[in-house]
């Protein structure tokens, strides 16, 4: 089982979007995915309760009750909905559970000092530190050609991880959150922006790049 951790310290920085579009990822491939939804305010299995029955299967567990003893056994991909406001023990016993880690960050000074700090930590954990966990960062909620957006586009290539590139800030990924899917699977011709935007995460998750060696 593969385990793919949307992770930030940072509270509203679109963690339950990110992971919910990255179950859809994998699940529109043939995988077995399962969501853990670690965060009490249970955004993504409010979301799950939402998706249409011929639409790919996705399971989840709630993780901030249980951990992660019910997720199921024939799961292929668990993607983990991480909690905000983690550190220390908390944050290490977390990233012990991945093997593949996104940070997203939004454009503003608050998120941007918060990052630093937090990756400073992060990238610490010995896990990460050893590669037996790959890191990734991507700029979420953005708003394009903007003077902020183009200070956090700097801010994260300078970054020692892999950068992804960014989400727009739009109403697809929130049409799509109501109605229990993914950006990937609205209409190409209303959401094909956001899938052209969606091609290097992909990518990258398909990847070797994505996942520790031996």
């Amino acid at each position: 089982m593969r385990h793919v951790m949307v992770l930030n310290s940072k509270g509203g920085c679109g963690k339950s979007t990110l992971a919910t579009n990255i179950a859809v990822f994998f699940a529109r491939d043939g995988h077995q995915v399962c969501i853990a939804d670690y965060d009490p305010q249970r955004s993504s299995l409010d979301w799950l309760a939402q998706r249409p029955a011929d639409l790919p299967a996705i399971g989840g567990v709630a993780a901030f009750e249980d951990g992660l003893r019910n997720v199921p056994r024939s799961t292929e991909i668990l993607v983990i909905d991480a909690p905000a406001r983690v550190y220390g023990t908390e944050l290490n016993e977390l990233v012990r559970r991945a093997e593949t880690i996104i940070v997203p960050v939004l454009a503003s000074s608050i998120d941007m000092k918060a990052c630093g700090h937090f990756m400073a930590e992060l990238l610490e954990i010995g896990k990460v530190s050893r590669k037996q966990a790959r890191l990734a960062v991507i700029a979420n909620r953005v708003r394009e050609y903007t003077l902020i957006y183009e200070e956090l586009d700097q801010y994260l290539t300078k970054l020692k991880v892999p950068y992804l590139g960014c989400l727009r800030e739009a109403q697809n990924y929130v049409r799509a959150y109501a109605r229990g899917m993914g950006v990937l699977e609205l209409p190409e011709y209303l959401a094909w922006p956001d899938w052209k935007q969606w091609e290097p995460i992909g990518e990258w998750l398909d990847s070797k790049r994505s996942q520790p060696t031996g």
